[in-house]
């Protein structure tokens, strides 16, 4: 499996013959340099945490011009039907929906979903999700989302055993560095931590280090990755 960071909370996810974009907010990203075509070139599937704008990002532009199937909550996934993008797969949180070369599970997260519109009033799109990504050939990935820390973790880690966990880090919206560490390491037995959601907007943590330094001997885990470069699982 080969993985890549894009910044906020946006990867690529090449997995046997699947390409997956997850919260592909990559217009207007800061963190983000390259373009479009390129961070989603050969897009199969598009995963979407929820429904707010720096998550939904270029959903719709990239299901447009590739094909790929927009999966996520159902209000969120028919919203994004009745706007154009060719193909959804409307979920809900618990339940899990099966693709060639691995599976989607919604979890629950602590956090709220909505988009404005033309007009600035919000619209409703359904609750906030982490995802379960169980693959057939690589290590079982925990996108938290956007969240808090809540005790039901150690469950989601009891049924799911994920051995890399994405982790929102970067405070005001989410979780910050020193709750994100204690989620962790109460929680989890991760393999491999990625830090997400921090320094694209200035009311957020400018870096992760708050984060790194809270995982204390457990530091080891933590990978920060340069955005826009692969790494292989």
């Amino acid at each position: 499996m080969r993985i890549t960071y894009f910044g906020h909370s946006a990867f690529r996810i090449e997995t046997g013959s699947s390409t997956i974009l997850l919260d592909p907010f990559l217009s207007g990203n800061p963190h983000y340099k390259g373009d479009v075509e390129g961070a989603s070139a050969g897009a199969t599937h598009i995963v979407l945490t929820h429904g707010h704008s720096d998550h939904i990002g270029d959903t719709l532009a990239i299901a447009q011009a590739t094909g790929a199937k927009v999966v996520g909550t159902f209000e969120l996934a028919t919203w994004l039907k009745a706007k154009g993008a060719p193909a959804v797969e409307p979920m809900n949180t618990g339940g899990t929906v099966k693709f060639g070369d691995f599976s989607v599970t919604l979890t629950q997260a602590f956090h709220s979903a909505s988009f404005a519109e033309e007009n600035g009033v919000p619209i409703y799109l359904g609750m906030p999700n982490g995802v379960i990504f169980h693959f057939n050939d690589a290590p079982t990935l925990y996108a938290m989302g956007d969240t808090d820390i809540f005790s039901d973790m150690a469950l989601i880690n009891e049924l799911h055993r994920p051995k890399i966990g994405l982790v929102p880090v970067g405070d005001r919206f989410t979780m910050g560095g020193a709750v994100a560490a204690l989620a962790c390491r109460r929680y989890f037995d991760f393999d491999m931590v990625i830090p997400i959601h921090w320094g694209t907007m200035p009311i957020l943590d400018a870096s992760p280090q708050t984060f790194v330094e809270a995982m204390e001997e457990e530091g080891g885990k933590v990978r920060v990755p340069v955005i826009g470069q692969g790494f292989e699982v």
